[in-house]
Order: C-alpha cells, then structure tokens, then sequence
C-alpha cells in the first residue's frame, strides 16, 4: 500500500474534555499501514471553556484556529478543510506528514468531537477504502452509550440509518458526518460540504452530490466509535413549547433553515421536494400542538 497521510477535519465548541478525548483517541490508534500520518486541523468556534489553550498544551502537533461562536458547525469544516490544503501541522502523531507539507494527504478524515474512536477504527476504515477502490467514500458508524447505532450511513429520501454489518461493509446512499473517510479522488471530484448549507444537511447533501458523481459510499463493518456526553438539546421537540416558538426554532440554522432545506429538497427529492419540504414544519406544529392540548 502507498504511504497514507490522512488530514483530519473537526470542530470544537466549549466541550473541552470531549474534545481532548477525542484526540487522545486518534492518537492511540492501531494496527495502521507501516508509515501512515496524520494532520489534524481544528477549528474552534469561540469556546469559552479553554478547549484551544487546552489542546494546544497536550497535543502541540494540532493545528488549532479559532473563529467567532456566530460560525456554524458546516462553515467551521470547510475552513478545516482549507487549512488542510494550505498547510499547517507539525510533526509527531498527530502532526504533519514528516518530509513533506500538509496539504499532501490522500484521504480526509472527518471526525466529530464527541467521537471517541475505538483503537481500530481508522485501519478498519482503511482497510474497507483499500478493498473497494480509490472512489469510495467509507463512513465509519458510531453507537451511543448503550450500544445502539446513532449516526451512519443513510439509505433513501428518508434517510434510514443503516446499521453496519459485522463482516462486510454496508452500502449507502449519504452519511451523517461524524466519522468519514474522504479519499483525495473524492475530494477532487466533490469538492467540501456546500457553504450554503451553514449548520447541518452539508454532510447529507455531501454524499448525494457524490453518489451522483458516480462514488460508490460503504459503512465499514462494526462501529467506529462511541458519542460520548449527553444527548443534544431538544429544540424543537422540547416538550411544552408552543406551536410559534417550535416552528422558530425548526427554522432556525441549528435545524432546518427554510432556503437551504428547500434548496436540499430539490436537489435530491424531486419529484417529492414540495411534500418533503413541507413536511418537516408540519410534523413540528402538530407536535407542540398536541403537546400544549395533553398538558
């Protein structure tokens, strides 16, 4: 196998013992091809908690940029993604590719800080992108504290998740964003996450535009990783709001914002988009609606 240089993608957002979790995990990672490095380049969305200083003082080899707390999570990946093009990264385990600059990998590794990978994860993956070609995309699935799958590939406008298998590799139509190998191939033809979409759906939006590129994505047999911490906020769904306050927060950038889901609809629906679009709204208001009547 030709040496492999893989360029890590995460955000951070005041959760600092996830995210030094995170890369403590990265870093312990076995059972590689003989030469394998990483480059991992951070970008932290105003954290108030010392996640930068933090990761700067335990892991010197990260690159860490930080950015306004107004920069959503899709806009905070792109902008990894530059700095993984334009250079950056030391040496050491999670540093640069020694002899050479950064912006040479052959894969993007997009990983979220509240994963924390399991020791064999990335040769897993990499053993599954080896096995199905230079244009395969491999999504690696993560299961929560008790054992079920919560983020994978997803199958259908609906976008079923797709549990992993435990010996051959799953196929997919997209993928939640949590943990992804992007091959440069891939890259190339693709390109990053749409800057339209500034919060969520860019990882959804990402594997569409590269199934209809012709990418083949796969889920790599077992789980990648757990999501450790506690679930996230309600929003929308938090019980006893009313139907005005739920249709604000569904329509707000940590949901579905009305332009950028219509836009995602079109693209990827048709000839379904109108009822898709609407449905999530509709769904939201009859929920808050008939939580307000039982309370």
């Amino acid at each position: 196998m030709h040496s492999v240089h893989l360029a890590v993608l995460m955000t951070s957002h005041d959760r600092r013992a996830r995210t030094l979790s995170a890369l403590r995990a990265l870093e312990e990672q076995r059972g590689l091809p003989a030469g394998t490095t990483f480059g991992v380049h951070l970008v932290d969305t105003g954290s108030t908690d010392g996640t930068p200083e933090a990761v700067r003082l335990r892991h010197p080899a990260v690159e860490v940029m930080s950015v306004g707390a107004d920069v959503p999570h899709n806009q905070a990946l792109r902008i990894a993604s530059r700095n993984s093009r334009s250079g950056g990264g030391g040496g050491g385990p999670l540093g640069g590719a020694p002899g050479g600059p950064t912006h040479s990998w052959t894969h993007q590794l997009w990983l979220d800080d509240r994963v924390e990978l399991f020791p064999d994860a990335v040769a897993n993956l990499l053993r599954t992108a080896a096995a199905a070609g230079t244009g395969t995309v491999v999504v690696g699935a993560v299961r929560n504290a008790y054992g079920d799958t919560v983020y994978s590939g997803r199958r259908g406008r609906s976008l079923v998740l797709v549990e992993p298998g435990e010996h051959r590799p799953e196929p997919c139509d997209t993928y939640d964003g949590r943990v992804v190998l992007v091959p440069r191939a891939v890259y190339d033809l693709v390109g990053d996450p749409d800057k339209l979409f500034r919060h969520r759906m860019g990882d959804y939006d990402h594997g569409c535009r590269a199934r209809r590129a012709g990418v083949t994505v796969f889920v790599a047999p077992g789980h990648a990783g757990e999501c450790v911490g506690g679930p996230d906020a309600p929003g929308s769904r938090e019980p006893g709001i009313g139907v005005r306050e739920a249709l604000r927060r569904v329509t707000s950038v940590q949901e579905l914002p009305l332009h950028p889901w219509w836009v995602y609809c079109l693209r990827h629906t048709w000839p379904w988009a109108p009822y898709l679009m609407l449905s999530p709204y509709a769904r939201t208001a009859a929920r808050a609606t008939l939580g307000r009547l039982r309370g």
